[in-house]
């Protein structure tokens, strides 16, 4: 179990702000936070420029997972495991739950006593009232609970009445808008090595005081060839858009009375070449645009083949799908295909105003460079957002992670 002192003394005075004022940048607006390891590294942003700059690192006890704002409050809660990535990773013993107060001057401390978890947090969110932080776990697939104290701390688990029914690989888990229900994103694995399919699946549970209750599944076909990994929810219509990393899809669903019509009501392709996959291609992140007119999505690919016994990328589509929203129907139509200037883009952020986009590519990966090959950096890549939804690249800003992961980033406010 984490040592909450070690969690406490990592923590104090990790926080560096060289040659920036936080108080006069940072108020009334946002900074983008990028995971690296055990390390939350803080950017200023200008969304003007599309641009970065660095401000200070936060170091935590265990690698970060996962972090969600408070919905009015200055506190950041923060899911941290040493357990390994994949479905097949390090379940490892250490994980946890914390919260970080979001000072004035935008510095980041520990806030109140951390919540000892029983098994890797893959992600947190929070309730639409700032009463409850809720995290999914991968492996075993289950949801927990936890009370969010009235001073911001993370309080007691909230145990749960009702055995839940949690899937394979719970990947997101996200209150709706009402804040009547809860949807847990399990996707469910691929068949390899002999090992069959597991379905994945969209959980819906009735939510109230804390309290998960069973409600339905949505699952076509009994869950194969469906492979859901995120979802977002429009602003004003009452509609859920859902990425399929399994097959690179985009399905819409109606939302009524906190539960999902069991048909999606569209079905779109995210890729620019669907029938062009040259390596491990995996739909990802997806958020709205906060005007609900549209809709953005991570493609990554990211495996290798060995070249001169070299682990080499082959190809494939690392770019962020851009859709236009019909504002009576809700389907979407793929306007643009972004290329994020790296490899495996796993986690993006739109900033408060959505007049920049910044993408975090995880890892360096070699490429063909003729008949040699060549780094592509680990990098951070920021874009212009236009009043037509696209996107223009802005900047790249290459990243040394020390063989760290930039396995999580968002945009998180000032309150």
């Amino acid at each position: 179990m984490m040592n909450r002192r070690t969690f406490t003394a990592l923590l104090a005075g990790a926080f560096a702000t060289p040659g920036v004022a936080w108080s006069q940048t940072m108020v009334g607006k946002a900074f983008f936070c990028v995971s690296r390891g055990p390390a939350l590294v803080l950017y200023r942003i200008d969304p003007d420029a599309a641009a970065l700059s660095e401000l200070g690192v936060v170091m935590l006890a265990a690698n970060v997972q996962y972090a969600w704002p408070h919905p009015s409050g200055p506190f950041l809660y923060v899911a941290c495991s040493d357990g390994g990535a994949g479905s097949l990773g390090i379940r490892g013993d250490n994980h946890f739950l914390s919260a970080l107060r979001i000072n004035p001057d935008g510095a980041l401390q520990a806030h109140g006593q951390s919540a000892a978890l029983q098994s890797r947090p893959i992600h947190v969110t929070v309730d639409r009232t700032g009463s409850y932080a809720l995290s999914a776990h991968n492996n075993p697939s289950s949801i927990t609970v936890h009370a969010i104290n009235a001073d911001g701390t993370v309080g007691q688990e909230v145990k749960q009445n009702a055995a839940l029914d949690c899937g394979i690989f719970a990947h997101q888990i996200r209150v709706t808008p009402a804040n009547d229900g809860a949807i847990l994103v399990c996707r469910g694995n691929d068949a390899a090595k002999g090992k069959p399919e597991d379905p994945g699946s969209l959980k819906v549970f009735t939510f109230k005081d804390g309290q998960l209750t069973n409600r339905t599944s949505v699952a076509a076909d009994g869950g194969y060839g469906f492979g859901p990994r995120h979802l977002d929810f429009h602003p004003s219509l009452p509609f859920v858009y859902v990425s399929r990393e399994r097959e690179n899809k985009l399905n819409i669903y109606r939302l009524m009375n906190g539960t999902l019509d069991p048909q999606p009501i569209f079905v779109k392709e995210t890729l620019a070449e669907p029938g062009n996959i040259r390596s491990r291609q995996a739909a990802c992140t997806i958020h709205m645009h906060p005007n609900g007119r549209y809709v953005y999505l991570a493609n990554r690919a990211y495996d290798t083949v060995k070249i001169d016994g070299k682990d080499v990328f082959p190809g494939g589509e690392n770019n962020i799908a851009v859709f236009v929203l019909d504002q009576r129907s809700g389907e979407p139509t793929l306007i643009q295909n972004e290329d994020v200037r790296g490899i495996y883009p796993r986690t993006f952020a739109l900033d408060p105003s959505a007049r920049m986009l910044a993408a975090t590519n995880v890892e360096p990966k070699l490429v063909r460079d003729g008949a040699g090959v060549k780094t592509v950096p680990a990098n951070i890549a920021t874009f212009h957002v236009g009043a037509d939804g696209k996107l223009t690249f802005a900047n790249s800003y290459e990243v040394d992670a020390h063989g760290a992961l930039q396995f999580w980033s968002g945009m998180v406010p000032l309150k």
